[in-house]
């Protein structure tokens, strides 16, 4: 049975401390660094992974691109998009997805459209005016619902949390959310951070430091967890980037992102602009990375293939 939840908006805490540029202050979160995970995984572009073995899951982030106010109007209506799960349940073999910019009830009707098995978990964005207020992003046209962020999955969903993280006194918040996926013996994070200068009170204030602390704190608490999402920021690498200070080490050392090789912390990109933007991190092996052409988005999903932790409780099996 087809099953959609929403988790409700946590209270809102402002930060007074934060200015862009200062220094990033480095994450002591985890003990253990998995050194199962350093592998470089299998790369294929855009033609999909094709079926995972007995003891691998895949799972996909995507902003779809489906509030169309927000410049999507020519990225495909309901039906492209659809389509292209179905191309990502299908051809790459994807059991659990990531998604941002979605509105409530197409996120509903796509997981109708995917079959019984399939369930969604929905968190809205939210306007929050200078007196506090909270307003919710409408999506343009009929029966839409609310924009936010959410998860799809082929098998219940239990557990789903809307994780706390520091958000922009005015303006749009975005957030985590964080639910397990017991048939697959993980548990996944899915983030949209806040766009640089997104506070319109302090335009000079940068919260994606903090977000990504929080994120990786959140994904902590257990080693079989995959995270990721759009950051809205590029890789930490370059001479020139004026974000890199944003990443806690932890990101790329106690954990490994899908396309990372070796040391190389690039990545392919993930936006048709030719940046690099949307990530998958995770401590449990990694045995393919896939980044998928479409025409349904201005963003171009991203597909892990981890090996499942073997305890049926969920326990990593990582060293």
């Amino acid at each position: 049975m087809q099953r959609h939840m929403e988790t409700g908006w946590w209270s809102r805490r402002r930060s007074l401390r934060r200015r862009f540029g200062r220094t990033a202050t480095t994450l002591s979160l985890l003990t253990a660094v998995a050194c199962t995970s350093a592998q470089t995984p299998a790369s294929v572009t855009g033609g999909g992974l094709g079926p995972a073995k007995a003891d691998e899951v895949s799972v996909a982030t995507w902003n779809m691109c489906g509030v169309r106010q927000w410049g999507c109007e020519k990225t495909g209506g309901p039906k492209e998009k659809l389509k292209q799960l179905r191309d990502l349940t299908g051809g790459s073999g994807v059991q659990v997805l990531l998604l941002q910019e979605v509105c409530s009830e197409d996120l509903v009707s796509f997981a109708r459209g995917l079959g019984p098995q399939w369930q969604s978990a929905f968190e809205p964005y939210a306007e929050v005016d200078a007196a506090g207020r909270r307003t919710s992003v409408d999506c343009t046209g009929q029966g839409k619902g609310q924009a936010g962020y959410g998860l799809l999955a082929g098998s219940p969903l239990t557990d789903v949390e809307a994780i706390p993280t520091e958000q922009p006194t005015v303006g749009l918040h975005r957030g985590i959310l964080c639910a397990r996926v017991p048939a697959q013996r993980v548990r996944v994070c899915n983030a949209h951070l806040s766009l640089r200068e997104s506070d319109d009170e302090h335009p000079d204030w940068d919260f994606r430091d903090d977000q990504l602390s929080s994120l990786v704190a959140a994904a902590s608490t257990d080693a079989a967890t995959v995270f990721g999402g759009d950051f809205n920021s590029p890789p930490p690498v370059g001479d020139h980037n004026s974000s890199a200070w944003i990443w806690p080490s932890d990101a790329y050392t106690t954990y490994r992102e899908c396309d990372q090789k070796g040391s190389s912390k690039k990545g392919r990109a993930t936006l048709k602009d030719g940046t690099k933007i949307d990530y998958l991190f995770t401590q449990l092996p990694r045995t393919a990375c896939d980044v998928v052409d479409t025409k349904a988005s201005d963003h171009r999903p991203l597909v892990m293939r981890v090996t499942r932790p073997q305890d049926p409780a969920g326990v990593s099996t990582v060293r």
